[in-house]
């Protein structure tokens, strides 16, 4: 769906602020708060918009032991179910499907060393989940924000 001007500058705002209300989004575009929930309600209707979110700092929850894992599906495990299974654990803030040996690859956050290993404990549990390969990250050396942040 080709979207407008209006529409464009109403979801860079969400963007931004997913929680402002239509009135806010209003004067920041210059429509009716009426106006604006009709065109969010066409974006969401039309998929546009997917759903609203909150990002939560886990440095502020205390998860500063950070692991990127390597995970290995069962054969012909659809990327639907590695998703459902990966979604259940709140310490996973990244997955990427991949090429290669392994099938996606995680980015974990946990407290500890220990929390670290009961939440990929939890991972393997999993019946689609083979086995894992995780390498713990000792420091960030670069991080750039991405395109669609």
């Amino acid at each position: 769906m080709p979207l407008d001007d209006l529409d464009e500058k109403i979801v860079a705002h969400l963007l931004r602020d997913a929680r402002a209300s239509y009135a806010e989004i209003g004067t920041g575009v210059g429509l009716s708060a009426p106006a604006v929930k009709r065109r969010v309600d066409r974006l969401r209707g039309t998929g546009v918009i997917r759903g609203f979110t909150v990002k939560v700092d886990p440095h502020a929850l205390g998860w500063t032991t950070e692991a990127l894992v390597e995970v290995f599906c069962e054969p012909r495990t659809s990327p639907a179910a590695l998703l459902a299974c990966l979604e259940r654990h709140p310490e996973v803030v990244r997955a990427d499907l991949v090429t290669g040996k392994a099938d996606a690859v995680v980015r974990l956050l946990a407290a500890d060393v220990r929390h670290l290993e009961t939440v990929l404990e939890r991972i393997r549990q999993d019946p689609v989940v083979l086995t894992t390969h995780s390498t713990v990250v000792l420091s960030r050396l670069l991080d750039r924000p991405a395109a669609d942040s």
